[in-house]
């Protein structure tokens, strides 16, 4: 009688390994102080939200530093080229024509200094570049959580501020 390979056992459970699991984690970081700053931040400095979305949520000097930042060019994707040419092959369900990427925060890390005061630091995909965030949080009397300080960095080869 012939034998029959049967091949590896077969998995019972339907589902990916872990999926419920990283959704849920996935849900828990966007709800640290560092990542829903990071997200609102990035929208406004975007260009996607007004800067007055963020009047409730930043401090005095935050502020100021936010409507000269916002909308920020280097957080727009590419447009040159060779990344117009590549996106403009590409079709979507929007249609032909280059395809616009939004930028996503990537990962988003902090530093407290003082248990009120938190230092993030956040890397932002925009299109195929990488940007830095940092910014300050610090919690209110209200215990509630204001941006005090934004930071983009410089792109390279343009000198920092004297």
């Amino acid at each position: 009688m012939p034998r029959q390979y049967s091949g590896p056992p077969r998995r019972r459970d339907q589902r990916r390994p872990g999926g419920a699991d990283l959704a849920a984690r996935h849900r828990a970081r966007e709800r640290l102080p560092r990542y829903w700053f990071a997200n609102r931040l990035l929208l406004t400095l975007s260009g996607q939200r007004p800067v007055h979305w963020m009047l409730g949520h930043t401090q005095g000097a935050a502020y100021d530093q936010l409507t000269r930042l916002a909308p920020h060019p280097s957080l727009c994707p590419p447009t040159t080229p060779s990344a117009t040419a590549r996106a403009a092959a590409r079709t979507h369900p929007a249609g032909p024509g280059p395809r616009v990427w939004p930028p996503v925060v990537r990962h988003c890390d902090e530093f407290r200094p003082e248990p009120w005061v938190i230092e993030a630091f956040a890397r932002i995909a925009a299109g195929d570049r990488l940007r830095a965030l940092a910014f300050r949080l610090e919690e209110g009397a209200d215990g509630r959580w204001r941006c005090a300080a934004i930071d983009l960095g410089h792109p390279p080869g343009h000198p920092g501020p004297p």
